[in-house]
């Protein structure tokens, strides 16, 4: 599975601002864009929709910049994903066929246990992960 452009640059920034997690600090959009070598233009875009999910805060001003809105623990890739693609792990199956209806059964089985792990993983540990850590939950 290859992840979208979208969700790979979320994530880099939202590790980014997990790292630089606390209170009152807040990380220009500048660094954040140099740090994790995303487009300015484009990270603005993505910062306003993780903004209007919930996920990050905004600070105005000559001392702005952007920050998580809960902390690292609090934020899950669900969440993440639910806010920048839906879609993405919701894909589904026909019942059609002899086998389709296994073949449907085991498609949501497999959609429950990665649900699942993704709720699970958070963006502590992703930043954890990124400072050499391991992935264990």
């Amino acid at each position: 599975m290859i992840a979208a452009p979208k969700v790979e640059y979320s994530l880099r920034v939202l590790a980014q601002l997990a790292k630089q997690h606390a209170p009152g600090h807040v990380v220009r959009v500048e660094d954040l864009a140099k740090i994790e070598a995303v487009p300015q233009n484009y990270l603005v875009q993505l910062l306003n929709e993780l903004r209007e999910g919930g996920l990050v805060d905004s600070k105005r001003g000559k001392t702005g910049g952007y920050r998580l809105a809960r902390n690292p623990g609090d934020i899950s890739v669900h969440d993440v994903l639910a806010v920048i693609d839906p879609a993405i792990a919701k894909t589904k199956v026909t019942a059609k066929g002899a086998s389709g209806p296994q073949v449907a059964g085991l498609w949501r089985e497999i959609s429950r246990r990665l649900d699942g792990s993704l709720s699970d993983l958070t963006l502590a540990h992703l930043a954890r992960a990124s400072e050499g850590g391991d992935w264990e939950i």
